[in-house]
Order: C-alpha cells, then structure tokens, then sequence
C-alpha cells in the first residue's frame, strides 16, 4: 500500500472530519488548540491533489478562527460552501468557505459544549446537533433559532445522527450507555397553541437499546440496510445493532446485536459505515488506530481487516470518501490528517 498522504496542523489538535458532498476532493476538518481543553478552535478546508509520482497530496486551503475549540462539523447538504460547526462553548456557527473568516450564522442555545452536529442528506435544509447538556435540537439554517428540541438523555449526547433512510428518525448516544431512536412523526411530539418544543423539550424514545455497560461515544447508521446501527463504547467493544423487528411508534427497550468486534485496545471514538459496501465498518479509538471490519465475514476470513497505525496520540476521526470507493481519511490529536487507501 502507498503511504498515506499527511498534512500536519502545528499548534491544533484534531476533532473531526467530514468530506464534502459535492467535491470529490474536498474535506472540511475541525481542531482545538491545547487539545480543547482550553483556547480557541479552528476550521481547516483542506483539498486532496495530485503529488509526485502520481500519489495524492493534501493542501490546505484555507482556515477559520473561532473563540473556543471545535468538536465536530458537516457540511451543508443544500450549499456547497456551507459548513457548520459545533462548538465548545455551547455556540453553532454557519460558515462560508468563500468569505473571510466570519460566521454567517451563529446559534446560542445550547448549556453546554455541543459535541455532535449532522446534515440531514433528505431533508436538506435541516440539521441536527447534541450537547453534553442532555438535549438534542433540529434547526434549520434560515431560522434564527431551532425548531425542535428533544431531551433525549440525562447526561451527556455524545452524537446525533438523522437516519439516512428516513428522514423522521434520529439516533443518538450517551454517557448512560444507551443508543436510543426518536421517530418525530410519533403523536409524542404533537404540539398545542399553549406548549412549544423550545420550553417543554421532549423525551419520547421510540426504542432504547441497552448497548454497554460503559459510555456510548459514537453510533453510525447501515447506509445499505435500514434500522441497522453499529456502536463504540468506553469498553473497547465495536457492536452492530439490528432494529429492524421493532414496530415504529411503540416506545420499546430492545434491539438485537448482531456481533460484537472486540480488538482496539482502549475506547473507540468514532466509527463510520462504508457508503460503498455495506459489511465495511471503519472505527477510530484512543489506541492510537484505526480499524476496518468486515461486519459480515465469509467463511474463516476474520472480520478485522486492516489496522492503520501511524498515527501517534487518540484517533479521534475517520470518514470514508463519499465518491472514491476505498477512500479513507483520519485525523487524531497528533494534529495529522490522514488520508490513505488501505
């Protein structure tokens, strides 16, 4: 395999990545300096280039500047140089990428630090974000404040993810070791002349699955087959959660795990289902790797399929390509971005 093309941010340890959906060669990539403890963050737009030789090189085009660190980004599904961002602070910030660095729209809600923000690839006007605050809130980029407000967990939403098959269903994960789904069509969210969602947040949970012992970090939807969900926790263990026999509307605790990956050797942070084959799983964990699962094996053939190890502090990102199929980026608080194709 060809080395991974590497661009190294001096000063910014990494959070999160996303590729753009429009641009085949276009990521977005969010860090915090001092390792977002403390100080202020960065927006880095970064584009995949030919090199020497043939092999891919990455440039940097262009960063932003914000007040405090970025914990996660996605860009806009409606417009092309449109990103947005979650924040330390508790603030979400629309950016352009074509601008000086200015936030075109900036959204102060939330208590505590947002962690987790998504576009919607449906509805393409919406977005969704969840905060160490307990709560989960949809928005809508043209309104000056949200539109929804779920209280989906006592304790900290480590992320919140519209299915990318229904656009009226959410998933989302927490410090209480849950993953849990909110389907917004359910008679739980109706709302009268006297109640709104942005004092009266609501809580329904149309299924909980009871995913770990330990703290939920990151959940990813099957983009090939419905209902399916894979799962990382603080206990080193990668699961994929079969919902698919749960009636919709009903508040229900289940779900079925599938399996169960064990291998990273510390918490696994993010992980992402590959948008090409649907067994393909990446996972990115603070045992400074990532990994590739073969989620439904053939034969002897191990489920784990490759280990990325350059990396040399918490492996905090991964993102496949959106249109390059084998694709995959990486980012870690070693302040690399990677991007390889294992």
């Amino acid at each position: 395999m060809n080395p991974p093309a590497v661009l190294q941010t001096p000063g910014f340890a990494h959070y999160s990545l996303a590729w753009s959906p429009f641009f085949n060669s276009r990521l977005a990539l969010a860090s915090s300096a001092n390792f977002g403890l403390v100080g202020n963050g960065r927006l880095h737009i970064v584009s995949l280039v030919p090199g020497p030789g043939g092999l891919p090189t990455l440039k940097l085009d262009k960063f932003f500047e914000s007040q405090d660190g970025l914990y996660d980004l996605a860009w806009s599904e409606a417009h092309e140089n449109h990103v947005v961002t979650a924040s330390g602070d508790g603030s979400i910030r629309l950016w352009d990428v074509t601008l000086d660095n200015l936030a075109i729209g900036v959204w102060q809600e939330h208590t505590k630090e947002v962690f987790s923000i998504d576009w919607s690839n449906i509805q393409k006007d919406t977005f969704v974000s969840s905060s160490w605050d307990g709560t989960v809130k949809i928005w809508k980029p043209d309104r000056p404040r949200s539109i929804l407000t779920l209280q989906a967990h006592q304790s900290c939403v480590y992320q919140a993810l519209f299915s990318p098959h229904q656009p009226e269903l959410i998933s989302t994960c927490s410090t209480d070791g849950t993953l849990k789904i909110f389907d917004l069509r359910s008679p739980a969210y109706a709302t009268g002349p006297s109640t709104n969602t942005f004092t009266n947040p609501l809580s329904a949970a149309v299924l909980t699955v009871p995913a770990s012992a330990s703290e939920v970090l990151t959940l990813d939807w099957n983009k090939y087959r419905p209902l399916v969900l894979a799962s990382g926790s603080v206990d080193r263990m990668v699961k994929v959660w079969d919902c698919r026999m749960v009636k919709m509307g009903d508040s229900q605790v289940g779900g079925t795990c599938e399996c169960s990956l064990p291998g990273h050797e510390y918490a696994v942070r993010k992980l992402q289902w590959s948008p090409h084959q649907a067994d393909l799983l990446a996972t990115a964990s603070y045992d400074m790797t990532c990994r590739i699962w073969n989620t439904i094996p053939m034969g002897p053939q191990p489920p784990l399929r490759y280990i990325h190890d350059a990396h040399t502090e918490f492996v905090v990102g991964c993102a496949w390509s959106l249109y390059d199929e084998g694709l995959l980026a990486t980012c870690s608080w070693d302040s690399r971005l990677n991007v390889l194709r294992p």
